[in-house]
């Protein structure tokens, strides 16, 4: 109901039960007035009997012809009672006539009433039928906004089944989403597994030819690689079912930067790869130390892989909103088509390494906006992919 027909059935009643009340007062006014009357009149008259008995008549006659003679069954103990006259006899109008007047504000106030609650039952039936209908055009899967009716009694309800269809919808979505995301990823990890498989048994089958060839080496490293892409889609379904549990401390920006570079010495070294990690003083972070060392490997494996024998920069900054960490490198930097996909999972750009499963990046992204932060990735003005981190503190 609108509020301009909330505040006709308001006043509907309203006025109903000030008929009513009207009638009512007017009943009691009427009588206490002919009260007063009577007992005027009682008095004057018992004065007069009593100083003259032989006026009796006299007044006797003279109400009668002002009453008319109208007799009344309840019999007043006193001069007028005596003489035949009561108090309804004494009124402007005849008490009949008030009694009339009463009654028919009375019902007229009844009857505004009933209208005014009938006028407000079928408004709120026909908002109840609307309710329903709306709600089985919902469970049909054709429903549309639900469009608002003013304020009424209904609106938080008609508020709440909105909000509870739209959360409907979300899920529904969600869970759509989640099942082609599943298939899609499914497909993906099917291609990663199949090229080492395929590898590995091309080389056995060499191995079988020539027992003291060196397929064995080839062997290895695509059983590696499907170590490496267990793991990762391991970490992955935990992230997605919510049960990698993250322990928050503080962590000092560059002591997390040097760990980081300190676990991949080894491929720094072998790819000629150098790094530069600036000293800028002590900045905190609360974040879980291994898995954000491991986020921070990723990026700097991908800077690397795009930039052997060259150096990665490493730098931090911190501000009252959030703390920066940001790493790039001094190679070609990202294809322009590959930017907006490259933390999709499985994504491999036009410059990615060989051997690389596209989830790392992925994998960074993921536990970094676990911990209230940010990744991007971008290229620098000249040349270089450039990565920005951000943890916000609040």
């Amino acid at each position: 109901m609108s509020g301009k027909k909330n505040m006709l059935v308001t006043l509907g009643f309203v006025l109903s039960v000030s008929l009513i009340a009207a009638a009512v007062s007017a009943l009691l006014v009427s009588r206490h007035c002919s009260r007063l009357q009577f007992d005027l009149l009682n008095a004057v008259c018992g004065e007069v009997a009593e100083q003259v008995p032989e006026a009796k008549k006299m007044i006797a006659a003279a109400l009668k012809a002002y009453t008319e003679g109208i007799p009344d069954d309840a019999m007043e103990a006193d001069v007028l009672s005596e003489l035949g006259y009561h108090i309804s006899d004494f009124s402007n109008f005849t008490y009949e006539k008030n009694v009339l007047f009463v009654i028919m504000g009375f019902m007229l106030g009844l009857l505004l009433y009933f209208f005014t609650y009938s006028y407000r039952n079928k408004i709120e039936t026909a908002r109840i039928w609307a309710l329903a209908e709306y709600l089985e055009q919902v469970n049909i899967g054709k429903a549309v906004i639900l469009s608002t009716s003013g304020e009424d009694d209904f609106s938080k309800l008609e508020d709440e089944i909105y909000k509870t269809v739209t959360f409907l919808y979300q899920a529904k979505e969600s869970a759509v989403r989640a099942r082609n995301d599943f298939a899609e990823n499914l497909a993906n990890i099917a291609h990663q597994i199949k090229t080492p498989i395929t590898a590995i048994s091309l080389s056995v089958q060499m191995v079988k030819q020539e027992p003291e060839s060196r397929h064995l080496e080839q062997v290895e490293k695509q059983l590696l690689r499907l170590t490496h892409l267990e793991e990762a889609l391991l970490v992955l379904s935990r992230l997605d079912a919510g049960t990698l549990l993250l322990q928050k401390n503080e962590v000092d920006v560059f002591t997390l930067l040097v760990l980081a570079a300190d676990n991949l010495q080894e491929l720094f070294v072998s790819s000629g790869t150098s790094i530069d990690i600036s000293e800028l003083g002590e900045m905190l972070v609360i974040v879980d130390l291994d898995w954000t060392m491991e986020a921070i490997m990723n990026v700097m494996k991908n800077c690397m892989e795009h930039n052997q024998g060259g150096t990665i920069h490493c730098s931090y900054a911190q501000n009252p909103l959030y703390t920066e960490i940001l790493i790039w490198d001094e190679g070609a930097g990202f294809a322009k088509e590959d930017i907006p996909h490259l933390f999709e999972r499985f994504y491999r750009g036009q410059n990615a390494g060989a051997g690389g499963i596209g989830i790392g990046l992925s994998l960074s992204k993921e536990i970094v906006e676990r911990q209230n932060g940010t990744i991007r990735a971008k290229n620098k003005p000249h040349a270089g992919a450039f990565f920005e981190i951000r943890f916000y503190g609040h």
